[in-house]
């Protein structure tokens, strides 16, 4: 994409007003009606297979979340790009719950850094959709910073409340790049502006708000609300069961790892420090990419290295695991490593510990907060091999600690990571942003009384309302919907 195009795009958000005008909402729907909820990642596929290239924990975000929305009775939309022919429009997870497909650019996997240019696209069908569907999306939710300026794009335009995650922060990705691509002044502009003019920033650690606040802007509203996940699913299976599914002895200590072959997430670095270790192990590594993508080579590179390491005998590549035999491998290994050199948030290690595994991992990022050092795991310095090799040591030496451990981490996930709990969270912020659209409809269409139109207008300038005064406004919209509240004389 050329220069001046890229520019013009960044330009159509800096003119963009932050604050919404006054004009009726385009997006209003009645009172009783359900709203509905647009999950929008661009490049991120609800539905697809965790492990290939370019999916990721972004995808199980915005899938688990939408599923569990729809299980707490919203309707949920989450749109994405298609990126091959034969892929379906729209696809029912769940009811109440959809993947849809739009088309923007060739029906082909790009990569992340070179879909900026077809972002215009992508509004437009999101826009094409709505219209001839019928479709009043109450609020959208943007996941990373390609899917945050198409959102800005349908704030402005159609005056929608925006909600945002992050993902990944481009100050802190490129922070020790020497040559950052070109798209990261783009995506710098992208992030700042996201935050200073969507409704509500979403960030899933205290250090992602540190890093927001530090590197990105001082203005915008950001909650704390972590990643969720299906507690239940990952500690389904017994490590005995599991190991027997998976034909290992029940004496064989497993170091795991799981996710992409990423240099970002220190794959490297974790098989360096096994090659020190003086105990007997396996080291899974679990996943993998198509052979024609960038992860394949770094699998490649990692291969590679695991060859001139000595490691070949007691390394296991899986390959690309389902979703549903994800638990199996998690409960199987005696220690989960995270070894990341930079991570938002640190899904692997949450649902790690929801098998009861305890996790060793970076001391980075939202994994400072996911990992509670010397309870459910053990923190250690990135890109240091000697120190992984030693927390390492000291866990497979010392089963019950490792015991220890895995028991807490199993009980601190469920108590605060579980997703119907996340849900809860991320419901009563959309409702405290869209409260105010079905009121405000109220206001213009009924006549009120200046006491009763002054009292719902002080409330709703909190603009984040507390849960009881959330559902204060809902038993009122009920009452005026069933006629029980009487209107002021004309």
């Amino acid at each position: 994409m050329n220069t001046l195009a890229s520019l013009n795009l960044v330009k159509s958000l800096e003119n963009s007003a932050p604050e919404a005008p006054n004009s009726q909402p385009q997006n209003s729907q009645p009172p009783n009606s359900q709203p509905i909820y647009a999950l929008i990642s661009v490049h991120g596929d609800p539905t697809a297979e965790i492990g290939k290239e370019g999916a990721g924990g972004q995808n199980v975000y915005v899938r688990e979340l939408g599923l569990a929305l729809a299980k707490r009775g919203c309707q949920v939309d989450m749109f994405t790009r298609r990126e091959h022919l034969n892929q379906e429009e729209i696809v029912e997870l769940a009811p109440g719950c959809r993947t849809i497909r739009l088309n923007a650019g060739p029906a082909e996997f790009i990569s992340r850094n070179n879909l900026f240019e077809y972002l215009p696209e992508f509004v437009e069908a999101w826009l094409n959709f709505q219209n001839r569907t019928g479709h009043s999306y109450a609020l959208i939710h943007t996941n990373y910073w390609l899917s945050g300026w198409v959102g800005l794009e349908l704030k402005s335009r159609l005056e929608l409340p925006q909600v945002h995650t992050y993902h990944s922060i481009g100050a802190v990705k490129y922070r020790n790049v020497e040559n950052p691509p070109q798209i990261a002044a783009i995506r710098d502009c992208v992030e700042k502006a996201t935050l200073e003019q969507a409704d509500y920033v979403i960030s899933t650690s205290p250090q992602e708000v540190e890093d927001l606040r530090q590197l990105i802007s001082q203005h915008g509203r950001i909650k704390v609300i972590p990643c969720g996940i299906d507690t239940e699913h990952f500690g389904s299976v017994s490590q005995e069961v599991a190991r027997q599914q998976l034909g290992i002895a029940p004496d064989s200590q497993i170091i795991l790892y799981v996710g992409r072959f990423d240099p970002r997430k220190g794959v490297e670095t974790l098989v360096k420090a096994c090659a020190t270790l003086p105990d007997s192990f396996q080291l899974y590594l679990v996943g993998g990419s198509r052979e024609d993508g960038a992860d394949f080579q770094e699998q490649q590179r990692i291969q590679t290295l695991v060859n001139e390491l000595g490691l070949k005998a007691v390394t296991v590549f899986t390959g690309r695991i389902s979703q549903a035999l994800l638990p199996t491998y998690y409960t199987t290994g005696d220690i989960c490593v995270v070894p990341s050199y930079y991570e938002p948030f640190g899904l692997v290690a949450i649902e790690a510990m929801a098998a009861g595994t305890p996790v060793i991992a970076s001391n980075v990022g939202g994994l400072q907060h996911t990992v509670v050092h010397g309870e459910t795991g053990l923190l250690v310095p990135p890109c240091d091999s000697k120190a992984l090799a030693i927390a390492i040591h000291s866990l497979l030496k010392n089963p019950t600690l490792k015991q220890s451990y895995g028991n807490a981490a199993q009980n601190w996930v469920q108590s605060r990571f579980s997703t119907q709990g996340v849900a809860a969270q991320v419901q009563e912020l959309y409702q405290s942003l869209t409260l105010d659209t079905f009121i405000q409809e109220i206001i213009q269409t009924k006549k009120l009384t200046p006491d009763l139109e002054k009292q719902i207008q002080n409330l709703l300038k909190s603009k984040a309302l507390k849960s009881n005064e959330i559902k204060a406004l809902e038993k009122l919209i009920d009452s005026f919907s069933n006629g029980i509240v009487q209107w002021a004389s004309s």
